[in-house]
């Protein structure tokens, strides 16, 4: 995508990438990319939007183009880097749009700072993630500069069951490259590590769950428990799909967005 990055130095010390998309009308919908991607993974989704939604796409701390420091990258870090880039581009409240982990730092948000929620969309993302993943021992000895051959392979570690075109997937095995060793493994242990946010009953926000009917990552019981534990959410199914939802179903995703968009208003 041509469309050219902002930069933005946050409360919580670090300098973030975004670009923005659309009228300025209306809530904004901040998108949070999931582990080892960045901002370009919204690239086959905001085409879709641009002419009716105000999105905003942003690099987490350690991905993309954002600043690569040694530490931050805990949950309830991310959360806070997120609701600290808000303040900083002048975002009262939003919708926030996570994929897969990207839900996850987006539910803790809405855990922390509900009044900055106007809403969760969670597109593949975990209830949890507590426990050690099975590619975890890969992650642990990964060294610099991370090998695009090694980024391309764990990409088979979530099947796909729809066609994606490959200029998107060698975009994503560049972002995974991109990250240095200790981000890829900082992050993990963030993630996992973390109390699930929904498991606090803090998380109010009207929520879309978007759940890949194939996805091997996350069950449908899983999904189930994350949609009894916000009491304002709904689930839609996708046949067909396995985890990676962003990638395979962008044009559903947008449609259902703009459906969630509607009911707010």
């Amino acid at each position: 995508m041509d469309q050219a990055a902002s930069w933005v130095e946050i409360s919580t010390g670090v300098k973030l990438s975004y670009v923005s998309f659309g009228p300025t009308s209306g809530t904004p919908v901040v998108l949070l990319h999931a582990w080892g991607e960045s901002r370009g993974s919204f690239d086959r989704l905001t085409p879709q939007l641009s002419n009716s939604v105000h999105a905003v796409a942003v690099d987490q701390r350690g991905h993309g183009d954002a600043d690569k420091p040694r530490d931050g990258y805990s949950l309830a870090e991310s959360a806070d880097d997120v609701v600290a880039f808000m303040d900083a581009i002048g975002i009262d409240s939003a919708v926030l749009l996570g994929s897969s982990s990207g839900g996850y730092v987006a539910q803790q948000v809405a855990a922390s700072s509900p009044h900055r929620v106007a809403g969760l969309v969670l597109v593949g993302s975990p209830r949890t993630l507590q426990g050690r993943p099975s590619f975890a021992e890969e992650v642990e000895r990964l060294v610099d500069p991370v090998d695009e051959e090694w980024v391309r392979a764990s990409l088979t570690w979530f099947p796909r069951l729809h066609p994606v075109p490959e200029w998107y997937l060698a975009d994503r095995v560049r972002d995974g490259a991109r990250i240095p060793a200790h981000v890829w493994r900082e992050t993990l242990n963030g993630l996992c590590g973390a109390t699930p946010p929904s498991s606090l009953g803090t998380i109010t926000a009207p929520t879309l769950i978007v759940w890949g009917a194939r996805d091997q990552l996350l069950s449908r019981k899983q999904q189930e428990e994350l949609a009894r534990a916000i009491p304002a959410s709904r689930m839609i199914v996708y046949p067909g799909t396995g985890h990676l939802v962003l990638w395979e179903q962008p044009h559903e995703v947008a449609a259902d967005l703009k459906a969630f968009l509607r009911t707010l208003r």
